[in-house]
């Protein structure tokens, strides 16, 4: 049994590669959580426990997670928890995994830019094998609004026509900008 868990906390160390038996990548990093509350009588924040979980992230997350992730970092972390009993020969105790479902950087800290990064062939063969023909928008984007597929408005100088639901169609300049 898993329970879905959503931590916000800071990256123990470097993400490391790991593998599946299969091959198949995974990050795996620890992450530390912290209990913060403001002591009033000294009229101060501190610090409370700290909890670690050891996070592990697969597949293309994975991947991305390698690539973005470094110690220290705030970030966000939804996954599912699965508390695990160990035992040694001195000690026996209980550790916190949670497998990633998703993860971000904490904005409130800094600044985190996006980077789409490139479809493998193997996503695209088995995205394509999951749904139908009638499904996927000209262009192959599924996710597209049905008609002529626009400009990508982070290109420079990409004009995007937006075609109003009302009378007159109109004319958007977009720059450098990202949609999310």
């Amino acid at each position: 049994m898993s329970d879905h868990i959503t931590l916000v906390g800071n990256v123990v160390g470097d993400p490391e590669e790991r593998a599946t038996r299969g091959g198949d990548p995974i990050a795996a990093f620890r992450l530390a959580v912290s209990e913060r509350r403001f002591d009033r009588e000294r009229g101060q924040w501190v610090d409370g426990h700290t909890n670690y979980y050891a996070v592990s992230v697969f597949g293309e997350l994975g991947r991305n997670t390698l690539a973005s992730l470094h110690k220290g970092e705030r970030v966000i972390v939804a996954g599912r928890l699965r508390l695990r009993e160990w035992e040694t020969d001195v000690k026996r105790g209980v550790s916190a995994d949670v497998a990633a479902d998703a993860i971000g950087h904490d904005l409130r800290w800094g600044a985190s830019t996006f980077r789409r990064t490139a479809r493998s062939a193997a996503a695209a063969d088995a995205d394509s094998s999951n749904s139908s023909a009638n499904d996927i928008a000209p262009g192959g984007d599924a996710w597209a609004v049905p008609g002529e597929a626009p400009a990508d408005p982070r290109d420079d100088g990409a004009t995007v026509a937006v075609a109003a639901a009302h009378e007159s169609p109109a004319l958007v300049e977009v720059g450098d900008t990202t949609p999310f």
